[in-house]
C-alpha cells in the first residue's frame, strides 16, 4: 500500500472533530488510531533553530553570496543529518513538540526587492536565478535522496508577493502586474518546485492584488497548484489566517476565513482559526469531503517521512552528528566563501606579525554571528577571537562607540578615547562596523519598533561615522569589516578605507573564516547576492512593489558596488571559446600569485528593451591554482530563456 493509501485509510476512520483538529500545526494525539500528537513547526533556516545545540551556518543571504549550490546542498544535508538526530531522541518521549519535528519552513526564497526589508537576510538576495538555484540545492540536501522515505519537509516560504512593509504585513496589500509578477516574484517558486520538488509552501501574510495569499483563489488554487504544478501541501503563515477578518477584511468572521482558506488549498494552519471548520461545515461554508482531501494530504505527508515505520533510514541517524567534526568544517567552507571583498589597495592580505587595532562594536558580538532562526552553537568565533587566534602580533581592542545610539551620558563608559589610543599603537586597523540583527529583522524581534524590524534607510549609524572618522585622522591604514545582513551605504568607507569587506551573518565559524582571509590564509571569492547602493535617496518608495528602477536589473542609477562583485587576492582571464543560448564555454587562467575560485557569470540582455538592463542566466565558480588554467561549461537556464519572446535579440555577456 503507498502513502497515499495508507493516509486514505487512516483518515477514513476519523471524526470530523478529529480531522479538523489536525490541520492544526499543533495537531493532538489520536490514541484509538495509535496516532501521536505532532507539532508541524520546525525552523532551519541556516541550521536547527530554537532547538538547542546545533551547528549554526553563515545566514541565508551570506550562503547566497557564495554562488556554490554544490556546497550548499552539503550544507542542508548536515542540518538535515542534525534534524532527523533530534527527532529520533525526541520522538522517544512519545510526541513531539514545537521545533522537534520533520517538517521544516525553510528556506525563504522571497526576492529581496529593497534592501530596507528587515528580513531580506533571510533570502537568497535580489536576483530570482540564484535564488531559485539555492533554494533548489537547498531543498535537495533537506529531504535527501532515498527511495522510499523523506529525509525532512522542507517548506518554501512565503508564497508569493512578500517583501515588507513588516509593520503592515497583516493587512497589506501587495499589488503587482502579470510581468513582474512572473519575471521575479514567483520565479523562484517555479523553479525549486520544477527542480526540487519541495513538499510544502508557506503562504504570506499579506494580500496580493487584493486577494489574501492564505486564501487565494488566483493564486494559490489556479495558480501554484494548477499553472505551477504543485503537489504537496500549503501552510499559512502564524496568524495569517486569522487577518482575513481582523485585518484585511475580506471576510466576516472567523468561520468564514477558516473556509475560505481550505477551498482555496491552504491545507494546515499555523495559528487556531482552523478550530471553526466543523461550524463551517455546519454552515455550509465548506464540504466535509474538501476537509478529508486535506488531512490525507497530511498524512501523506506524515507517512512519506517515515513517522509510522520502524524501517526508516533515516531512523539510524545518532545523536553524534549533532556539532560533529564534519559539520563544523562545511560550516567554516561556507564561511570562507560567503566573505566579500569589495576594495583592496594591496592592504591586504594583512601582516599577522604586526600590531592590529580591532576596532567596532561588532567585533566581539555574538549576535552577528546568529542572525536569527538561529540554533546554539557550543563553540562560536567572534571575529574579535579569530584574529586574536590567528595573529602572531599583538592584537589591540576597543568598542569604540554603540552600535546605533550616539548618546553616551557622562556618568557611562567613554568608548571612544579607548579605540583611539588602540590605533595609535597600532600599525594598522581593523575596523569591524555595520548592523546586527536586532537593526532589522522581522516583525516583533528587532528593537526599531517604530519600522516593525524595516529599515528607514541605508546608511550607517551616525555613531560609527563619527568613529570611522576619528580613526582616519590618526593617519594608520584601516580595513573596514562591514558586518550586516543586508546593502548598507558604504561610500564613506570605500573613499577613506584602503579595504573594505563585506560580512553577512558568517555563523558560529565566522570568526575563524574572517581572519583567515584577512591574513591571507583563504582567498575571498564571494560575490554579492544584492546591489549595494549609494545612498538612500537611490531607493524608489519602500511599498511600491513594482520592480521599476530597482535591483540590478532595472535600477537606473550607477550602484557602489553591482550585484555579483567581489574580488580576490588572485588576478583572472576569462576567454570565451564559445557562446551561444545553449551555452558558454570558456577557459580561466589564473595570472596572479594566489590559488583562488573564480566566479563566473553571464547575463543575457535584450535588444531594444530599455527597462531590463541585463538578467543572469547561468553561473559557475571554478578553482583555479595559481599559474594555471581551467575550463568551465555554462548552461544558460531554459527557466530564465523562457521569458524572452524573442531568443534572437539576446545578447550574452560573460563576467
Amino acid at each position: 500500500m503507498n502513502y497515499k493509501e495508507r493516509a486514505k485509510a487512516l483518515v477514513a476512520q476519523m471524526t470530523l472533530a478529529e480531522k479538523c483538529a489536525q490541520m492544526r500545526y499543533d495537531a493532538p494525539a489520536i490514541e484509538r488510531l495509535n496516532v501521536p500528537a505532532y507539532n508541524w513547526w520546525n525552523e532551519c533556516l541556516h541550521g536547527v533553530a530554537r532547538s538547542g545545540a546545533a551547528t549554526v551556518f553563515p545566514q541565508s543571504i551570506a550562503m547566497a553570496a557564495s554562488f556554490n549550490p554544490q556546497l550548499m546542498e552539503q550544507v542542508a544535508v548536515c542540518i538535515s543529518d542534525e534534524a532527523r538526530a533530534k527527532y529520533n531522541e525526541y520522538r522517544k518521549f512519545g510526541d513531539t513538540q514545537i521545533y522537534q519535528g520533520l517538517t521544516c519552513w525553510s528556506p525563504n526564497i522571497n526576492i529581496f526587492r529593497d534592501p530596507r526589508w528587515g528580513r531580506g537576510h533571510e533570502t537568497y538576495g535580489e536576483d530570482p536565478l540564484l535564488t531559485g538555484v539555492m533554494g533548489a540545492a537547498f531543498i535537495k540536501g533537506l529531504q535527501g535522496d532515498d527511495s522510499r522515505h523523506r529525509k525532512l519537509d522542507a517548506t518554501i516560504k512565503h508564497y508569493a508577493v512578500h517583501s515588507g512593509p513588516e509593520g503592515k504585513r497583516h493587512s497589506f496589500d501587495a499589488v503587482v502586474n502579470e510581468k513582474d509578477l512572473w519575471e521575479t516574484y514567483l520565479f523562484a517558486f517555479k523553479y525549486c518546485i520544477d527542480h526540487a520538488d519541495p513538499s510544502a509552501v508557506m503562504g504570506a501574510y499579506n494580500r496580493i492584488n487584493g486577494e489574501p495569499a492564505c486564501g487565494s483563489k488566483t493564486y494559490l488554487k489556479e495558480t501554484l497548484y494548477q499553472k505551477l504544478g504543485f503537489k504537496g501541501y500549503v501552510v499559512s503563515d502564524c496568524g495569517a489566517i486569522c487577518d482575513f477578518d481582523q485585518h484585511h477584511r475580506v471576510t466576516e468572521t472567523p468561520i468564514e476565513s477558516a473556509a475560505l482558506a481550505v477551498n482555496n488549498g491552504c491545507t494546515l494552519n499555523c495559528g487556531d482559526t482552523y478550530k471553526w471548520l466543523k461550524a463551517a461545515v455546519a454552515e455550509g461554508l465548506i464540504s466535509e469531503e474538501t476537509i478529508t482531501e486535506a488531512v490525507e494530504k497530511l498524512f501523506e505527508a506524515r507517512f512519506r517521512l517515515g513517522m509510522f515505520d520502524e524501517d526508516c533510514v533515516y531512523n539510524s541517524i545518532p545523536y553524534d552528528v549533532v556539532e560533529c567534526s564534519r559539520h563544523q568544517e562545511i560550516n567554516k567552507a561556507m564561511a570562507d566563501e560567503s566573505i566579500v571583498l569589495l576594495k583592496n589597495d594591496g592592504i591586504l592580505p594583512l601582516d599577522n606579525t604586526k600590531n592590529i587595532a580591532v576596532i567596532g562594536p561588532n567585533a566581539d558580538d555574538k549576535s552577528i554571528l546568529l542572525a536569527n532562526y538561529n540554533g546554539t552553537p557550543t563553540e562560536y568565533y567572534t571575529l574579535l577571537r579569530g584574529i586574536l587566534e590567528a595573529s602572531k602580533g599583538k592584537v589591540l581592542y576597543a568598542k569604540g562607540c554603540h552600535i546605533f545610539d550616539d548618546e553616551i551620558h557622562s556618568w557611562q563608559e567613554q568608548p571612544l578615547r579607548e579605540a583611539l589610543i588602540a590605533v595609535q599603537k597600532s600599525d594598522a586597523v581593523v575596523m569591524v562596523m555595520g548592523l546586527n540583527p536586532s537593526m532589522e529583522g522581522e516583525e516583533g524581534d528587532a528593537y526599531n519598533g517604530a519600522n516593525s524590524g524595516d529599515k528607514s534607510d541605508i546608511e550607517l549609524p551616525k555613531t560609527q561615522l563619527k568613529l570611522l572618522r576619528e580613526v582616519k585622522k590618526i593617519g594608520k591604514p584601516i580595513v573596514f569589516v562591514n558586518v550586516s545582513g543586508s546593502c548598507v551605504n558604504l561610500t564613506e568607507a570605500d573613499t577613506e578605507c584602503n579595504a573594505v569587506v563585506q560580512v553577512f551573518y558568517p555563523g558560529a565559524m565566522g570568526g575563524k573564516a574572517v581572519a583567515d582571509m584577512l591574513f591571507g590564509v583563504t582567498n575571498p571569492s564571494g560575490g554579492l547576492p544584492v546591489t549595494f547602493y549609494a545612498g538612500t535617496d537611490d531607493l524608489p518608495d519602500f511599498e511600491d512593489y513594482s520592480m521599476d528602477n530597482r535591483t540590478y536589473q532595472y535600477f537606473r542609477g550607477k550602484p557602489l558596488y553591482p550585484f555579483g562583485y567581489g574580488l580576490s587576492y588572485t588576478e583572472f582571464r576569462i576567454n570565451v571559446k564559445s557562446s551561444s543560448l545553449k551555452g558558454v564555454e570558456a577557459v580561466v587562467k589564473n595570472i596572479g600569485n594566489y590559488d583562488g575560485k573564480c566566479l563566473v557569470k553571464v547575463y543575457v540582455r535584450e535588444k531594444g528593451n530599455s527597462r531590463l538592463n541585463r538578467r543572469l542566466a547561468g553561473f559557475s565558480k571554478v578553482f583555479v591554482p595559481r599559474g594555471e588554467e581551467a575550463a568551465v561549461n555554462i548552461a544558460l537556464s531554459r527557466d530564465v530563456l523562457s521569458l524572452f519572446e524573442d531568443s534572437s535579440r539576446l545578447e550574452i555577456i560573460v563576467e
